[in-house]
């Protein structure tokens, strides 16, 4: 254990603490089993690590990571219960996906230990897992998406812009400071390489290229015990869909051009879309409708357009795509009949700044969302002022 300790301070002493995800201060960090999931590359190991830092004890803490070599030979109960008997108050594991059967062990860690807190973090497929242990019952489940707008210019820039609220954004208030770079500048930047925190380290494209390999090679294969067959298969589907979102699903033309079943589809696109890799966009539905196949498929985020497509990605597509990104994981997002998109009962149709309001003129309350403006007006939105939610 010594020689994880030893890590782990070094770690420690590395982790910059000038800027932090929102999701920091929503986290119930005094809760006895905390899981903080997410995407690969949005910056859960360092949201951990800045928390240990600033509010707890370093030398009752622990920070490790799932698939350290020490886990080789020995398992992560007995671990807990040595860093217990010594002293430790909470355990903090990371990218616990990679270790099997992971589940058995931190539901024995929180019933037998029962003064110890653990934190964890992990690849949102976890929210697939089916059968080990049930943890829903005892854990706080957190989900981090990849930076918005605002943490963007707040960790590019050096301020601290705050958030606003979905209404407050509708109603035209989002104050961005005049002495700050201007935001159409900071925003072409952010759509081709800001959702990313390593946005920060340089070769962004060729970075998000490997992040990518590793999940469809690595985190989802492993995770759902995939054959080498079922990994070629994979790939193929999310190239498909990097060159042709937003992507009405043909399950017949995919199951014939990809060799996928009718069957499999929609749990490879489901394994995707949890791995942060593509979102759906659904019709309004109620009940049993809920599991109605998607309307559309969207890249998870523009940045994954400009590193995976073979072409400039589609101005239209990024627009949608950015808009359901940001909204999705606070609101409810469905299709719309008449328009782009329905949030909470209000109609929005997504475009550049000539874009009419022709298509919202039988919405109870519509709105035009459009590129390439500064100001609010009415209920025309600037795209960017969604990117202050979180």
């Amino acid at each position: 254990m010594e020689e994880l300790y030893s890590a782990y301070r070094l770690l420690l002493d590395r982790t910059p603490l000038a800027f932090r995800r929102f999701l920091h201060s929503r986290i119930n960090w005094q809760s006895r089993l905390v899981a903080i999931l997410g995407a690969r590359g949005v910056g859960k190991s360092t949201l951990m690590l800045q928390h240990i830092k600033m509010e707890e004890r370093t030398d009752e803490t622990l920070y490790v990571l799932a698939d350290d070599f020490y886990f080789t030979t020995h398992r992560l109960y007995d671990l807990a219960l040595e860093f217990y008997q010594h002293g430790g108050k909470a355990l903090f594991i990371d990218e616990i996906h990679k270790y099997k059967g992971w589940s058995v062990e931190v539901k024995n860690i929180y019933d037998k230990l029962p003064d110890l807190r653990i934190v964890y973090s992990g690849s949102s497929i976890l929210d697939l897992e089916k059968g080990g242990a049930d943890l829903s019952r005892r854990k706080l489940e957190y989900h981090l998406p990849g930076l918005s707008f605002r943490e963007y210019v707040n960790l590019s820039q050096g301020c601290n812009l705050p958030i606003y609220s979905f209404s407050e954004i509708l109603e035209g208030k989002v104050d961005y400071p005049s002495t700050l770079e201007k935001p159409l500048k900071l925003f072409r930047q952010y759509v081709s390489e800001g959702y990313y925190p390593f946005f920060l380290e340089g070769d962004y494209h060729q970075r998000l290229q490997g992040v990518v390999k590793q999940i469809v090679d690595d985190d989802i294969p492993s995770f759902a015990e995939m054959t080498f067959p079922s990994r070629a298969k994979l790939r193929k589907l999310l190239y498909v869909l990097s060159q042709s979102v937003p992507f009405k699903p043909n399950y017949s033309k995919l199951e014939a051009d990809l060799g996928i079943s009718r069957n499999a589809l929609p749990d490879f696109i489901e394994l995707l879309e949890k791995a942060g890799l593509v979102q759906t966009l659904r019709n309004k539905a109620t009940g049993m409708k809920l599991l109605e196949k998607v309307e559309k498929l969207y890249l998870q985020n523009p940045n994954l357009a400009y590193a995976l497509s073979a072409t400039p990605p589609d101005v239209g597509s990024v627009r949608e795509t950015l808009f359901l990104a940001w909204l999705k994981p606070f609101l409810s997002v469905t299709s719309s009949p008449i328009s782009d998109f329905e949030v909470e009962g209000r109609t929005f149709e997504v475009g550049g700044k000539n874009k009419g309001r022709r298509q919202l003129q039988d919405a109870a309350e519509g709105y035009v969302v459009k590129d390439d403006i500064e100001y609010a007006f009415r209920q025309t939105i600037p795209l960017w002022h969604f990117g202050f939610l979180y």
